[in-house]
């Protein structure tokens, strides 16, 4: 399962940061592997009585479980069958459950620039699991896609862990589920007694502690045009950072080019300044999703939504001859900017 495409292109280049490591003291390990159409990987300092081998046996299951619940890559997946499933009431499992709720509760709360039932105009700009030539869909296409979509259509029960299907709704949460799969691979960590490490998928990271050295975990964040060039780099202890950006996947050329982001509003690419959004917060579920909520919502409402929210955000903008960064109180205070 783990080499079989889930979330993201297969093949597409997803990192979004740089790594120093520096030098690791004993018992360090670095592990990798392949999850949602991605890769992953993981620096740990491994503490007494536990092995590489369980360590990779516990981040792989820890992410394996989320491809066979949330991906919608795979056939027999649980949001396959519920994107498949006619009107009613359908149970969820408790992580499935969990994703989809804050999913909603985000599109609510940012007045549905994010939106996890985005699913039909994702697969319609060809973005979705079933590709195609890239090519922009007909507005007939479009306004067809957009009557399935609208997170309003799905309610929930919390008592019966159910999610109700109005018929023809299809979830994506690959804007949220890569996120979800970093958190639940540094559980994985926790519950083996691994407090030092640094955990990544497909360019979302999280840390915990220091390294093996006593040095924080430094990242990287790129600018946004594919050069390998950096903007800043932080310290990342205790917090998750993820970077939504369309320099990295998109389709067409030129005047034509359209980045793989869909602004549920409008049910066409997102077309504005933002160039990328890198957020930090203790989870990555929520970094990763509120990054792409800010990409959506743009160059004036996205840092304004972020800084009532208290969100720690850096936005890189594009201007006529450079790119532009704006990062919020919150982001400031976090990486130590002046």
């Amino acid at each position: 399962m783990a080499n079989t495409p889930s979330y993201a292109q297969p093949g597409a280049a997803a990192a979004a940061f740089r790594v120093a490591y520096g030098a690791m003291p004993a018992r360090p390990a670095a592990l990798a592997g392949a999850t949602m159409g991605t890769t992953w990987s993981a620096r740990m300092a491994l503490p007494a009585g536990r092995t590489e081998a369980s360590a990779r046996q516990a981040i792989q299951a820890a992410l394996d479980e989320v491809v066979a619940q949330m991906s919608t890559w795979e056939a027999d997946s649980d949001i396959t069958r519920y994107n498949q499933a006619g009107p009613g009431w359908q149970v969820l499992p408790a992580a499935f459950f969990h994703v989809l709720r804050h999913a909603l509760m985000l599109a609510e709360d940012c007045g549905g620039a994010y939106d996890p039932t985005v699913g039909p105009l994702v697969n319609a700009w060809g973005f979705g699991p079933h590709q195609r030539a890239y090519e922009p869909p007909s507005p007939a296409a479009i306004e067809a896609a957009r009557l399935r979509c609208g997170w309003r259509r799905v309610r929930l029960d919390e008592a019966t862990q159910s999610a109700h299907q109005a018929g023809g709704t299809y979830l994506d949460l690959s804007s949220i589920a890569k996120g979800y799969g970093v958190d639940r691979a540094a559980m994985a960590l926790d519950a083996l007694g691994i407090t030092q490490y640094l955990v990544e998928v497909g360019g979302e990271l999280r840390a915990r502690g220091k390294r093996p050295d006593g040095q924080p975990w430094r990242v990287a964040i790129e600018v946004p045009d594919a050069s390998g060039d950096h903007a800043l780099a932080l310290p990342l202890d205790g917090r998750s950072i993820a970077t939504s950006g369309d320099y990295r996947r998109h389709a067409g050329s030129g005047d034509g080019r359209y980045a793989h982001t869909i602004d549920p509003r409008t049910g066409r690419p997102v077309r504005n300044p933002v160039a990328s959004v890198t957020v930090l917060h203790p989870g990555c579920m929520q970094a990763d999703a509120l990054a792409t909520a800010l990409t959506v919502l743009g160059e004036t409402e996205g840092p304004g939504y972020a800084r009532r929210h208290d969100i720690a955000a850096l936005f890189i903008l594009r201007g006529d001859d450079a790119y532009r960064v704006v990062a919020t109180p919150a982001f400031q205070a976090l990486a130590n900017l002046p």
